[in-house]
């Protein structure tokens, strides 16, 4: 079961990434030096160090300035598109590295992939949407609730992975439910016209 939720922690702590690269890295590094909940082995141990943690606290403040600026906000997504990739590596990484036997190459890719993912479907597709359909005006709250969900994702990937587990499970299952049925509309709609 320590496995399971090993890497059901590095897949939540990911895609955390792929929302905000910072939040999971403070997290995990916050977490780590205050408590016995996550343990950091080499050579991820130096994310607790307060340089670090400092570092990191200027670039999650930065990161949440510039992601609420109309048109900063697209040119930070754009620098983020290599940052949170290599956020959500080095975070799967570091969260299997201590209890499963996943090859260090393969956690990598795997967490590039995952964070890489999350933040095209943001990047790329919702934000451009919500800019599009309310003039730049719902990407302040949009971008919060990205940061409330970051934060969220990251703690409940450390504190529970397996509800974690279940609950995106459900959400995968909804979202294909929800294609299928629009499609299946879609088709009826088609055949009556």
């Amino acid at each position: 079961m320590t496995e399971l939720a090993g890497v059901l922690t590095a897949f939540g702590l990911a895609a955390s990434a792929g929302l905000n690269a910072y939040v999971p890295l403070l997290t995990i590094a916050l977490m780590a030096r205050f408590t016995n909940l996550l343990t950091l082995s080499e050579p991820w141990e130096p994310l607790t160090s307060w340089w670090v943690i400092g570092a990191l606290v200027i670039l999650t403040a930065v990161e949440f300035f510039a992601d609420k600026a109309p048109a900063v906000n697209h040119v930070n997504d754009a620098i983020q598109s290599f940052v949170r990739p290599a956020a959500g590596a080095v975070l799967f990484a570091a969260s299997t590295g201590a209890v499963t036997n996943i090859h260090p190459v393969v956690a990598i890719i795997a967490g590039l992939v995952v964070a890489g993912t999350v933040h095209a479907v943001k990047a790329a597709a919702v934000r451009p949407a919500v800019t599009a359909t309310t003039g730049g005006a719902g990407n302040v709250p949009v971008s919060i609730a990205e940061d409330v969900a970051a934060t969220a994702l990251s703690v409940l990937a450390i504190l529970v992975p397996i509800l974690l587990g279940c609950l995106l499970v459900l959400l995968t299952s909804l979202i294909i439910w929800g294609i299928w049925r629009r499609e299946n509309s879609r088709r009826t709609a088609q055949l009556r016209s």
